[in-house]
């Protein structure tokens, strides 16, 4: 079968890609689109060290095509979003209600794929960047057949991440002030997510201004291309700034943006060894730093809520979906990617 492979010098798609048959507990997915995500190129950049070789793609959506044993919440024939969240969902995290701080979730990789008779990781749990690929039960969430699986697959990454960082993580209320610092695929929905929770001004920060328009549809009151704006809106500072780049120097930025109380959201990805700093004594006016994986998300929760939103119009998926690309033009998806031609690129089998 078809994937997308990084060998550890190159990323590129092959034809003899092998998955084994799922185990109990598990499901085997044929994957019908996967969004590009900056966490791949990541992979392959090193940003994010991970060994090789191994199957990208962590943004999916497919329908069941076998389960494992003891699987019965999804069937052969459902429709799917796939989490990368592979959590255990018995410990003290779990049930918590913070599946995304399981620390079995954040395990050693499996390797259920094979090439040549050599075993090939699997990325983030998930693998998305194959014909078919095999996830925990718990990381196949049952979603409406009406959603185009393009569409549904950004439910996974972009819009659990985004969306749920303003709404679990951040909690952005009716009349909250916020700062999105970068409007790819990520900002943009954080964009929605304040929009949804009621927040009253909401500033995109981006530095290529033919973004605007995609950023005020998905909720931004003001577009600046520089923080240096922000100041004319909210003299005062925000209640939330969110930085969806990576950089430390944004990282700065969005903790000088804040207001009292305020607080700043980290959901780029630096290096891994790269520092941020910050003045001190600006932080004994309550205001706090967060990080956030995966919009401090629930999946089987969230997804659900999500498509929900989308069928009642107020969570803008389709309009995320900048193009589409067989998985051959794999290295067209990452040009454009790189060029920040689109929000989000989706592969499709």
């Amino acid at each position: 079968m078809r994937g997308v492979v990084f060998d550890g010098t190159r990323a590129e798609v092959v034809d003899d890609l092998e998955v084994r048959a799922p185990g109990p507990g598990e499901v085997l997915v044929a994957v019908a689109a996967a969004g590009l995500c900056h966490s791949d190129l990541s992979v392959i950049d090193g940003t994010i060290p991970f060994p090789p070789p191994v199957v990208l793609g962590h943004e999916g959506a497919g329908v069941v095509e076998a389960v494992g044993a003891g699987v019965v919440h999804v069937a052969p024939g459902d429709h799917v979003a796939l989490s990368t969240i592979a959590n255990c969902g018995t410990c003290g995290e779990c049930h918590r209600g913070r599946p995304t701080m399981c620390r079995k979730a954040i395990g050693t990789p499996d390797q259920p794929f094979t090439r040549g008779g050599k075993p090939v990781y699997q990325f983030a749990a998930n693998s998305s960047f194959a014909e078919r690929t095999i996830v925990k039960g718990v990381q196949a969430v049952k979603i409406p057949d009406d959603i185009p699986l393009t569409s549904a697959a950004l439910i996974g990454c972009a819009v659990v991440t985004g969306v749920g960082a303003a709404l679990n993580r951040a909690k952005v209320d009716r009349g909250d002030s916020v700062v999105v610092i970068g409007t790819g695929g990520i900002g943009l929905n954080v964009l929605q997510g304040a929009r949804i929770a009621g927040a009253g001004v909401i500033v995109a920060v981006d530095a290529n201004p033919e973004k605007e328009a995609v950023a005020r549809r998905f909720g931004a009151t003001h577009f600046f291309g520089s923080t240096e704006g922000v100041r004319e809106v909210l003299p005062h500072g925000a209640d939330h700034a969110f930085e969806c780049v990576g950089r430390v120097e944004l990282v700065r930025e969005a903790v000088d943006l804040l207001d009292r109380h305020g607080q700043a959201v980290l959901l780029g990805m630096p290096g891994a060894k790269d520092e941020a700093s910050f003045v001190v004594a600006s932080m004994f006016l309550d205001k706090s730093i967060l990080g956030c994986r995966y919009g401090s998300s629930r999946p089987q929760r969230d997804f659900a809520l999500y498509a929900d939103l989308y069928r009642a119009g107020h969570l803008l998926l389709d309009e995320l979906v900048t193009a589409t690309y067989p998985v051959e033009d794999f290295a067209a998806a990452v040009a454009d990617a790189e060029a920040g031609r689109v929000a989000r690129g989706v592969l499709t089998f």
